[in-house]
């Protein structure tokens, strides 16, 4: 079978919306996959402030943004359907949305984006809530995208998303683990503001800083770190936690910088060891997610896991940017087929489970 898919992911960075359009292709459970069209369109600063303070509103004000935005990202689609060329090759839309509230001990989670408005626009089924039935059985919700890796990035061991966080999967025979590790180009990008930048491009701010211990030692011994998988994070934790945290130490920001590539690569290899026990030779990681893209970073992470006898890889450039996007597509497919699309081993939930909301539109 073959599915023809837009995937729509928004990740807590910020950055704007990631649009894919890919072909996938089912055969006798094998499946492969083939990117045609990829964007991703930047947030105004307006939309940039709605979706960063969308968990302070009132309720009444939180569900106008929820269908504001679901039309904006419908608005979005049409416009990325037309730029190229995709009128009627399109199958279905899978889309994650804004994550805000992520509540998994009260079994709720919420992403801003109202499927049925996308539908509406769009005139194309919609498949949303990517999490929710995963949440109601008990689970972290979170990461969901290890079912991509199990199904189109076979052949590593290790898979490190380094997105707005930072999160892990693992295979340890025929079972994946994965879980959040830290806050990551979320807390980068907002230390890198301070000096009127979007963005430590290539980690140079961070590259030319110094770690300070005592803030290291502060970061690293948040409770979170401490706790056993699964697990999960809100993109509020490296915001009201993180970054209050960073700023009571009086340091340059390129040392800040500098002190936080340096936790994250420790909580990286942290997590590693975790998932791995004691042997790790010979055995491969694969990078995406922005912070793919940041080279001070990446070579932190090679020093502190080549060592163990990591091969660290990172991902074509379509590939890094696009991963999540692409797996929300592949999520979709699954949900279109009614198949688990969601792991259990990975989230902690009672059982694999199918999610996703599927709105008709013009059907």
């Amino acid at each position: 079978m073959v599915y023809n898919v837009i995937g729509l992911m928004s990740g807590s960075s910020l950055d704007g919306l990631d649009i894919v359009f890919v072909e996938l292709t089912e055969v006798r459970g094998a499946w492969s996959y083939m990117i045609q069209a990829s964007e991703c369109i930047p947030y105004s600063e307006k939309w940039k402030e709605d979706l960063k303070t969308a968990i302070d509103m009132n309720a009444r004000d939180y569900m106008l943004l929820h269908t504001a935005y679901g039309h904006y990202t419908g608005e979005q689609v049409k416009a990325f359907i037309g730029r190229h060329q995709l009128e009627h090759r399109v199958h279905f839309i899978a889309s994650h949305g804004h994550t805000t509230f992520h509540m998994p001990q009260s079994r709720m989670t919420a992403q801003l984006g109202d499927g049925a408005a996308i539908a509406a626009v769009t005139g194309l089924p919609v498949i949303s809530d990517l999490r929710a039935m995963d949440v109601a059985l008990g689970g972290q919700g979170a990461p969901i995208v290890p079912i991509g890796e199990q199904l189109l990035f076979a052949g590593y061991d290790y898979w490190l998303n380094l997105g707005g966080i930072a999160n892990l999967s693992a295979k340890n025979g025929e079972t994946f683990r994965a879980f959040d590790i830290c806050p990551a180009n979320r807390v980068l990008d907002a230390l890198a503001a301070a000096l009127g930048k979007n963005y430590d491009e290539n980690g140079a701010l961070a590259s030319g800083g110094v770690t300070d211990n005592a803030l290291l030692e502060a970061l690293n011994s948040q409770p979170y770190y401490k706790q056993s998988f699964p697990k999960s994070l809100a993109n509020d934790f490296g915001t009201d936690v993180i970054l209050p945290l960073i700023g009571q130490y009086t340091l340059s920001v390129q040392g800040k910088l500098r002190t936080y590539v340096e936790h994250i690569a420790q909580q990286v290899a942290a997590g590693v060891q975790q998932v791995s026990g004691e042997e790790t030779t010979g055995k491969k990681l694969l990078i995406t997610g922005g912070g793919a893209f940041n080279r001070f970073l990446v070579l932190q992470l090679q020093d502190r896991l080549e060592p163990m006898g990591i091969t660290v890889i990172v991902a074509d450039e379509q590939t890094a940017a696009y991963k999540e996007a692409l797996v929300m597509a592949l999520i979709g497919a699954l949900r279109w087929r009614q198949q688990p699309n969601v792991l259990a081993s990975v989230t902690g939930a009672s059982r694999d489970s199918v999610n996703g909301t599927l709105w008709l539109g013009e059907g």
